[in-house]
Parts: structure tokens; C-alpha cells; sequence
């Protein structure tokens, strides 16, 4: 295949060759043919770099020819700065104009994408060739490379993970029995009898992912491909013992930030379903910023200017584009959805469940744009093909391909049953079994490897699927050809002493016995920092995320407006002005009627507890993604429901509070809406804490729920916090009725945002003149009825009960951002994991699962293994 490519890219050569004339100076030939020289690997000859010329050279109209040099010699007037964000475009009548790359127009970044990438495959390398041409032709003008590309080589070497999960003597059946059974064991695990099994998921693995190389990572579900992405991501749960070196470039993953250097694409779409497919890669690329990109563009263009050299005009563009850091929209997420094939629906939501949304193919392929939209230079994907099309696959392990190979970017790439014409795009392939690496090396030499073995692929079969199924047991029979010796079943240590023994293996126990040096441009290939932007760059975009996020759930908030008037007419209804007198008994009306509006107030916020659980699987994916801080999601998601706190408060105050006869001081209106607006902040900061802690809708609602039992409960209203008398009355005859609250259990009233509204209110109003006048005994009716509900507190008190609620919502916005920072994220992935105790190949441990079966039990639980504490994993 290399030979093939060879001769098109020589007859590439050839063509352009005859098109060149004499704008090409012959000491720039002599430059251009240097090229090679510097690489004596190189498969090609001297005129290799000719098929990827520049603008000036291939333009056959002398008169656009000076045009296009002359506006170029303008920009390469302008400061450096200016320089790297003014690039020439095209304008409607396609003559080229100067622009400012950094406030280009959805427009002209859509038209600019299509010109450039019509044919995907075709143009998409094209492009991508000449952008490595223009950097490389930069550093050959002076003779010696100075402009590098980062690169990242990962290696691993006796890496082993292993996990403890408890013993569970058989797989029970949901019956009354086994489940009464359930509840003792887990009593006497409570009391630490339960016993515990180590399980190993990778075994002494050992290997090298090279740079500009594509790997391709095969095995049966369960063998521990996804543990081993995680682990070569630095992002392996804390809970499991790893033991070995895994180094990016010679460092260590303590010694520099792995999270950001790389990116792990997870096998689950996890987006927000109110952000469209654009929006989605934009929000990526801002936070995963630009890398090394600015600079890169900042050194080519600063000797392109000292050799003369024009650039293509084109691809000046693209890479200016593309290095500007922290815009709202980027040429990249252009360029990104058109080589995914996502362009037709760029503008259309991802949905969920409810929303109408976009596929599930294309959310697959959503998922794969938002890593790679960034700058990162190694790639750990898991199962991106799964819900794809065998075209749709090809062309994104194609597009993925031609980064690899023309960025020196670092890939390896899990997939469950590839195509054949997929399987021909990766380098090497990793093939992996019971948690062991089998084989690691070219793809080239897989085949002869096994049957160096005893076994050969059959006609009319894949090889990806020969060498899955040539190291199982129950079908690896049918691929031995040596008929003249009886079969023998070759296990899995087999196969892997063999591949030590090959000359595959020996060079790369080799390579691996000398390590890499610690030079400062492979330092520079990696990330130390753990954000791309500064904090208040971060702060502004997850604020406008928000803002977006609200408006797209516009229905929902005009929905609880409503539900609010219509409790704030019930409340004018119940308690109606003109049937209630300013005197003793009617005080107790007046009170329900502010318990009853603080009621309405807090249940007006509970819907912020089913809006936060639905936004915390993509939060904990970008917080692991090192997109934002914690900090970053919990401020804007504080600050913006304080305008919908603000107006939902003065309407239902507007409202009922003259239609109830409340006092008619103005000054009192304001001060009763103060309370509500404040309690109303607090609620929604109080529900947004107990989503953030309980993390599932089913948890939530309940701790919701028993959030609103014990805040009216012990609001000061239906049990007071001192004994007292209260007057209740039946259709029978009126009767007194001691209602108090127990001494222990003052903690839920003092720690209630409830009890500090009817303090609020109830000294706003019962301490009004009007309640001053009407006398009962040495005592005004308003004292009385608040000594009778142990609501007596000095008129100053309303101020502290203000300000305990805002201090409460504080505090609640402070632990929710501490439970967003420290707290992971737990999905559930089935119900509980259990073993059989029976010891079988080779002595290890089986285990079982309740909710999995056949095929997918090992893959979901090794999916699982970062998400359970000592959870049970199988290899």
C-alpha cells in the first residue's frame, strides 16, 4: 500500500511539475528538493514535496497573480499581531479581500468550509497535506527543522489494575426468601463481616503507541479494553490498584496534567439535549482552547516572511482561523462538521427522550467531533462505530486517519467488529484477551503471526474477525491448517510467549528497555495546565451556556409563572379582605395566609431539583474533561434564576397582598416581598444542593419531597417552637389544643429558610400600627398572637431573618459547588454484582451480574468499573 501511495503522490509530481513555469525560482527547486534529505526513512524521492504547491505557483493568470502578491505584501506589512488574524478571503464575485479571521460571519465560515472541503475524503487530505507542507516547507527554507508539530508517544510498561468487590455466594432470584436473605448480609457487612475478592483486570501489559500512527485496539467484550483506555488517560477511579509505569514522552502521569494532554471518547453520547449539534462542538473548542497553534502560525509566518515565501491563500486562512483562542464560534467547528458529515444537521438540537433530536448515528459521531474539535494530540477512543453505518464508519475512521497521519497526532482506537476496508486504515492493532495484551505491532505482519502459529484466515473472512476468534476456545479450531498434526488447543499465554519470541515482540521489549529523554520540545507537547482559559473567560462562557440553556427552556419557566398566579388567586379567593377583621381570632388568618404564600413560594422552586439532575451527566463528563471548574457551572446557574426569583416574588406580593388586607403601609409591601424574593433564592439554591448530592431523579425527588415535609412541618406555623395555645375550631364547638415542639427538635426549625419567612412576614405585619391599636389585656392583639405561635422577636429580628436567608442561600450555593467539585458521579449500571464461588480457567475468579447477560455483561461491567466503589469487574 505504501508503494501505491508512493506512485500517485509521484505522478501528482509530475502533473504539477508541468504547471509550475517560471515563477519558481531555481534555488527555490534546490530548496524544495533538500526536503527529503533530512529524513533517510523516507520512502520517497527528492520531487515528493512538489504536490503540495503553493498559490503563487500554480496560478495561470499573471494578473491575479500580482494582485493576490500585493495584497499579500500588505498584510505582511502589518504588526506581527495583526498579521496572524488578517488573512485574504474570498468575497462574493470570488475576488480575494483582507479580513479579520477573528470576526468572521457564521456565513463566511460556512462558504469558506465548502469551497475548501467539497469531496470530503479527497479535500479533507488535501488540506490537511499542504498545512503540513506549508509548516515543513518553513523549516527546510533555513536548512534545519525549527517548526515542529507536537507529538506525544505513550508507553505502558508492566501496567496492572485490579479491583476488590465483595463475595456473593451465588446469583439469587428476586424472591421473598433472597431478598430477606439480602437485608442480614447486608447487616453483617455493616458490621464487617462481608467478604472480599480481588479481581484482575489487566495483567503485566506492556507496550508502545507511537506518534502518527494509527492503532487499532481488538478483543471480546469483557477483556478489559475500556479499563485500559482509562488507565492510559489517567482517568482510572481511585478505588482500584494500578501498579506499573504508563509515561507520555518520558513523563510520568504525576508529572504533568494527563486529562488535558489527552482525551478519552467515551462509548456513551452524553450532550445536552437543549444545545444544538453546532453549539455542542463550539462550547467544546472554546474550552479546550488551541494548543500549540498560535504559536505554530506565529513562527511560519515569521519566516515565511524572511524567505519570501507566499502561502496558499486558502490554507493562511485555516490556520489563522483556527489559532484564535476563546471566540464564541471557531472555523474548526466548521471544519468539523463537515468532515463528520454532521453539517446538515448543524443547527438542529440533540434531543433526548422528549425532545426530537438528531440520531442516534449522529449523536455517536457528535460525540467523536467534540474531542477532536480541540487541539489534543492523543486520542483514546472507545467504540465510536457502535449505531454507525459501515460508510458512515469508514469515513470517520478515514477522516481520523489523515489527522493522525498529517499531525503527528497519537490514536488508538477500541472497535467491536470492523470492516475490512476499516480495518486497512489502522497501522497497528493491539489484541487483547483476559485482561493481556496477545499481540502489538504492525497490521502488516497480524497474519503472519498467527500463522507462524498453526492457524490461517479463511477465505471470504475478515481479519479482524480471524484474530477475535482465533484465541477462543470454542472457535479456534476451524482455523487450523496444519492437517498433517492433530489440533491442540494454543491458550492465551500460548499466543502471547509466541509473540515475545517473534522478532515483533523482541523489538519492542527492546524499545521499551531504553527510555525516552526528557527534552524540552517533548515536554512542551503536553499540557500542565489543568484549564485553557482564564477564570473570567471560563466564567463568561458557562454564564452565556446558561443564559442559552434558560431560554431554550423558556415553556417551562412561563409554565411555573402561571402555576404561581394560580395559587396567588386561590390565596386572594380563601382569604378574602372583607371576611377578616384585625382582631385576635382573624390574626390566626392572616398568618395562614403567609404560611400559605410561603408554601406556594418554596414548591414554586422544586422544579430546579429535576433540571439540575438532568444536567449533571454532561457537567461530571466536562468536569472530568477539564472543560470548567465546578465554580464555573454553580455561579451563572445561581445568578441567573435571580431575575426569575426577583419577578415570580412581586408578582404573587402584587398580587395578593392588598387583595388579603394586608397592612396598607407601602413600605411594609416591600419589606413582605424582601422576605418572599429571599426565601425564594434560597429554595431554588437548597433543591439545586440536594440534586447535586443525590444524583438520580428517583433520589432527588424523595429528598425533595422530605425537604418539603419537614420545612412546613417545622416552618413555626403547624408546630410552633414553643408551647403554646392555639385555637382551632369544628363543626362541633371551638376547642384549645397544646401544640408545641420538642425541645430536640429546634434544629428543624432554626435551620429551616421556611421558619425565617414566617418570622419575616409574621413581624411585618403583626407589627404593623393596625395591630397596635386593638388591646388584649396589657397587650396589643399582634404581640399576643405572636407570643401564642413563639414568634415573639423584636421588630429588628425581620432584618436577621432576611439576612439569614440570603446567608443560607450562600451556604447552599457554597456545599453545591463542593458537591460538584468532590462528589463523582455514580451511574447506575445494573443491580447488585455477585460471583460464583467455582474456580475455572486456570483458577480465576468468575463473576456474575444480575442485570447483564450473554455478550454484554463484560463489557457493561468493565464500563462500570470507574463509576461503583469496590464494584466487581471481569476481564
Amino acid at each position: 500500500m505504501a508503494q501505491q501511495d508512493g506512485s500517485d503522490e509521484m505522478e501528482s509530481v509530475r502533473i504539477q511539475l508541468s504547471n509550475i513555469g517560471r515563477s519558481v525560482s531555481t534555488e527555490e527547486v534546490q530548496t524544495l528538493r533538500t526536503l527529503t534529505s533530512f529524513d533517510d526513512d523516507s520512502d520517497y524521492d527528492d520531487d515528493d514535496y512538489y504536490c503540495y504547491d503553493d498559490y503563487c505557483y500554480d496560478d495561470d493568470d499573471d494578473d491575479d497573480d500580482d494582485e493576490y502578491e500585493s495584497q499579500w505584501a500588505a498584510v505582511e506589512r502589518l504588526p506581527l499581531f495583526e498579521r496572524i488574524t488578517t488573512a485574504l478571503f474570498d468575497d462574493k464575485v470570488g475576488r480575494k479581500r483582507l479580513v479579520n479571521v477573528t470576526k468572521l460571519g457564521p456565513d463566511e465560515r460556512h462558504c469558506f468550509i465548502d469551497k475548501l472541503i467539497k469531496h470530503v475524503q479527497n479535500d479533507n487530505l488535501s488540506l490537511l497535506e499542504k498545512l503540513r507542507h506549508r509548516i515543513d516547507r518553513a523549516c527546510f527554507k533555513f536548512y534545519r527543522a525549527g517548526v515542529q508539530l507536537p507529538s506525544v508517544e505513550v508507553r505502558y510498561k508492566n501496567l496492572s489494575v485490579q479491583a476488590e468487590c465483595q463475595l456473593v455466594h451465588g446469583k439469587p432470584l428476586p424472591t421473598l426468601w433472597n431478598a430477606t436473605k439480602g437485608a442480614f448480609s447486608g447487616i453483617s457487612n455493616l458490621l464487617g463481616s462481608k467478604q472480599e475478592a480481588k479481581i484482575s483486570i489487566l495483567k503485566d501489559v506492556n507496550g508502545i503507541i507511537k506518534p502518527g500512527r494509527m492503532t487499532l485496539l481488538l478483543g471480546p467484550p469483557g477483556c478489559g479494553k475500556t479499563t485500559f483506555l482509562l488507565a492510559l488517560a489517567g482517568k482510572l477511579s481511585q478505588t482500584l490498584e494500578v501498579s506499573g509505569e504508563i509515561t507520555y514522552n518520558g513523563y510520568g502521569l504525576d508529572e504533568f496534567n494527563p486529562r488535558k494532554t489527552s482525551t478519552y471518547v467515551s462509548q456513551y453520547d452524553l450532550h445536552t439535549p437543549e444545545m444544538t449539534v453546532r453549539e455542542t462542538l463550539d462550547f467544546s473548542a472554546r474550552f479546550q482552547g488551541i494548543g500549540s497553534r498560535a504559536e505554530i502560525i506565529k513562527e511560519v509566518s515569521q519566516r515565511e516572511k524572511q524567505a519570501g515565501i507566499v502561502p496558499d491563500p486558502d490554507v493562511d486562512a485555516y490556520m489563522k482561523a483556527i489559532s484564535v483562542e476563546g471566540t464564541e464560534s471557531t472555523l474548526q467547528t466548521d471544519y468539523i462538521l463537515k468532515i463528520l458529515g454532521l453539517d446538515n444537521c448543524a443547527d438542529t438540537m440533540v434531543g433526548d427522550a422528549i425532545r426530537r433530536g438528531i440520531s442516534g448515528g449522529e449523536k455517536k459521531r457528535l460525540t467523536t467531533g467534540e474531542m477532536i474539535v480541540g487541539p489534543t494530540k492523543v486520542l483514546f477512543m472507545d467504540e465510536i462505530s457502535n449505531g454507525l453505518d459501515s460508510s458512515t464508519s469508514f469515513q470517520v475512521v478515514s477522516c481520523i486517519q489523515h489527522l493522525v497521519h498529517h499531525t503527528d497526532a497519537t490514536a488508538l482506537i477500541s472497535l467491536l467488529q470492523p470492516a475490512p476496508e476499516i480495518f486497512d486504515l489502522f497501522d497497528d492493532v493491539i489484541l487483547m484477551a483476559e485482561g493481556k495484551v496477545v499481540y502489538h505491532g504492525p497490521r502488516t505482519y497480524i497474519h503472519k503471526f498467527f500463522k507462524n502459529c498453526g492457524f490461517r484466515c479463511l477465505e471470504r473472512k475478515g481479519i479482524a474477525d480471524f484474530i477475535q476468534e482465533v484465541i477462543s476456545r470454542k472457535d479456534q479450531a476451524q482455523y487450523w491448517y496444519h492437517k498433517e498434526q492433530p489440533y491442540r488447543y494454543v491458550s492465551v499465554n500460548q499466543f502471547i510467549q509466541k509473540f515475545k519470541e517473534c522478532k515483533i515482540g523482541v523489538s519492542l521489549e527492546k524499545e521499551l528497555s531504553d527510555p525516552l529523554e526528557k527534552t524540552q520540545s517533548r515536554r512542551d507537547s503536553l499540557s500542565f495546565k489543568r484549564y485553557s482559559l482564564s477564570k473570567w473567560e471560563l466564567f463568561k462562557a458557562c454564564l452565556r451556556r446558561e443564559f442559552l440553556l434558560m431560554k431554550r427552556n423558556s415553556f417551562l419557566y412561563v409554565f411555573k409563572t402561571l402555576q404561581l398566579l394560580m395559587g396567588a388567586s386561590m390565596t386572594m379567593t380563601v382569604f378574602l379582605r372583607t371576611r377578616m377583621a384585625v382582631d385576635i381570632i382573624h390574626a390566626n388568618y392572616y398568618l395562614g395566609a403567609l404560611f400559605f404564600t410561603l408554601m406556594l413560594i418554596i414548591v414554586d422552586a422544586f422544579p430546579e431539583l429535576s433540571l439540575t439532575v438532568s444536567r449533571l451527566e454532561v457537567f461530571h463528563k466536562q468536569r472530568e474533561l477539564c472543560f470548567y471548574p465546578a465554580w464555573a457551572y454553580a455561579i451563572p446557574a445561581a445568578i441567573l434564576k435571580i431575575p426569575l426569583s426577583f419577578l415570580e416574588s412581586f408578582l404573587l406580593i402584587s398580587l395578593t397582598y392588598y387583595t388579603i388586607g394586608y397592612s396598607p403601609e407601602v413600605g411594609r409591601f416591600f419589606r413582605q416581598f424582601l422576605v418572599s424574593f429571599g426565601l425564594h433564592v434560597a429554595g431554588m439554591s437548597m433543591f439545586r444542593l440536594i440534586s447535586s448530592v443525590s444524583q438520580t431523579i428517583v433520589a432527588s425527588t424523595t429528598a425533595g419531597t422530605l425537604a418539603l415535609v419537614i420545612m412546613s412541618s417545622f416552618g413555626g406555623f403547624i408546630v410552633t417552637q414553643h408551647k403554646c395555645q392555639v385555637l382551632f375550631f369544628t363543626i362541633f364547638a371551638p376547642y384549645m389544643v397544646a401544640a408545641s415542639m420538642p425541645p430536640w427538635l429546634n434544629w428543624g426549625f432554626w435551620l429551616n429558610p421556611v421558619s425565617y419567612g414566617e418570622i419575616g412576614m409574621a413581624l411585618n405585619e403583626l407589627l404593623a400600627p393596625r395591630w397596635e391599636k386593638v388591646k388584649s389585656g396589657n397587650t396589643s392583639a399582634g404581640q399576643e398572637t405572636l407570643e401564642n405561635r413563639g414568634l415573639n422577636f423584636d421588630s429588628s429580628f425581620y432584618w436577621l431573618s432576611v439576612a439569614a436567608l440570603f446567608g443560607l442561600t450562600a451556604l447552599f450555593n457554597v456545599i453545591f459547588m463542593l458537591a460538584l467539585t468532590f462528589l463523582k458521579y455514580y451511574q447506575l449500571q445494573g443491580q447488585e454484582d455477585s460471583r460464583d464461588e467455582s474456580i475455572h480457567n486456570e483458577s480465576k475468579i468468575s463473576v456474575e451480574t444480575d442485570s447483564f447477560s450473554g455478550s454484554e455483561t463484560g463489557e457493561n461491567i468493565e464500563s462500570s468499573l470507574t463509576s461503583k466503589l469496590k464494584s466487581v469487574i471481569i476481564y
